[in-house]
């Protein structure tokens, strides 16, 4: 027989469930060029998200930006993205299968992101309708982002569990600080926006390659 590891898994979003890379590199490009800024390569995106919008703008703009023109960047980004979000952006490969087959075991599901909290919903229920997700939270004005754990240990809090029988997942040293704050596991994954490397760096306690490797870490035979 199997018995479950942890009660509760909680994942990151962008670069952990989907890769939204493209779209939201289009839309910080398209707000830059408004100001007539230089944009960027999509690339550069994967080390300029993570931290939330405002952190965003802080690192695309250029220097002589002003705290108005760094508004009106995230205005206009906001503007872009509510209009491509789903261009391009998809689940990762093999992501929708083992979110099923997490779903079909007594673990709960939830969702962190410091996207914003409006988008983040948005995102969960067109990609992953069929997911029961027990929870979703975005970033929201009133809870300390990541890598504070403020937020996933209200989630913890919310389903009953203990941090110590969560596993946090992510791609960044922002998710695996995250889950360490909190005392939770932490499991790095390599096909999101950084790569093995930072989650090596960062002291994952897992790091995996695959999502169906995650299935491997969260039962045990007994």
């Amino acid at each position: 027989m199997e018995q479950e590891i942890y009660k509760t898994i909680i994942f990151d979003l962008d670069g952990t469930l989907i890769d939204s890379l493209a779209d939201l590199a289009d839309a910080a490009n398209r707000a830059l060029e408004q100001l007539d800024f230089p944009p960027h390569d999509r690339d550069a995106y994967r080390f300029f998200v993570g931290d939330g919008l405002t952190v965003l703008v802080s690192r695309i703009v250029p220097g002589s930006a002003t705290e108005y023109q760094e508004q009106k960047i995230a205005e206009l980004f906001k503007h872009y993205y509510e209009r491509n979000w789903k261009e391009t952006t998809r689940p990762y490969p093999g992501i929708l299968k083992m979110l099923k087959r997490l779903a079909s075991r007594s673990i709960e599901l939830a969702v962190l992101s410091n996207k914003p909290d409006e988008f983040t919903q948005v995102y969960v229920k067109h990609f992953f309708p069929d997911i029961p997700f027990r929870i979703v939270y975005g970033q929201r004005p009133s809870i300390p982002k990541k890598p504070a754990p403020d937020a996933a240990l209200e989630i913890a809090a919310a389903l009953g569990c203990s941090p110590d029988q969560c596993l946090f997942v992510g791609d960044t040293h922002i998710d695996i600080g995250t889950g360490k704050a909190a005392g939770m596991t932490t499991m790095g994954v390599t096909w999101g926006f950084r790569g093995r490397a930072e989650l090596e760096k960062s002291g994952a306690d897992i790091i995996i390659d695959k999502p169906q490797q995650l299935i491997d870490h969260v039962s045990t035979d007994f």
